[in-house]
């Protein structure tokens, strides 16, 4: 049986929501599923993960697959990342507590960044709704057609 970790959508009508699941390949997209990971929600700015993150870990190491937009979920939590050190730590190349340690470093970084990016973008919007809309006025004659006072000065001195 071939194991997939996708996406099954709720949510209305051009409101989408998703359940990050594992089910069966076979099944249908919002049908029958093993087990629920998680839910993502891509309406907020940042996009909304939860993500059970040992479940994740499991699945992947018994051979689930994920679907391509469930792999750049399972990569921005850091599940892969964390698949990939514990490889390290089963081929003998590190411990791992050098491991985890290498984990919770990335992982305060990139929360770190998540924040930077949450707090510009509440910047931004409260920026947009105190900015006055202002509209500019274009005048029929193009400015090369006025010649300034200097312009005007000159030639009457020259005469």
């Amino acid at each position: 049986m071939a194991v997939k970790i996708r996406l099954q959508r709720h949510g209305s009508k051009k409101r989408p929501f998703y359940f990050i699941v594992v089910a069966d390949a076979r099944a249908p997209r919002d049908g029958k599923f093993i087990q629920k990971l998680g839910t993502y929600n891509p309406l907020t700015v940042p996009a909304t993960i939860q993500l059970d993150r040992q479940k994740a870990l499991e699945w992947l190491h018994k051979g689930a697959q994920p679907t391509d937009t469930v792999r750049q979920i399972l990569s921005f939590k850091g599940v892969l990342y964390l698949k990939h050190l514990l490889r390290g730590v089963k081929l003998g190349l590190f411990d791992e507590a050098t491991a985890m340690t290498k984990f919770q470093e990335w992982y305060n970084n990139h929360e770190a960044t998540v924040a930077k990016r949450r707090e510009e973008h509440k910047k931004q919007q409260r920026d947009s709704r105190k900015r006055p809309v202002v509209k500019k006025v274009e005048s029929a004659a193009p400015e090369a057609a006025v010649p300034s006072s200097e312009e005007a000065a000159a030639p009457s001195e020259e005469a």
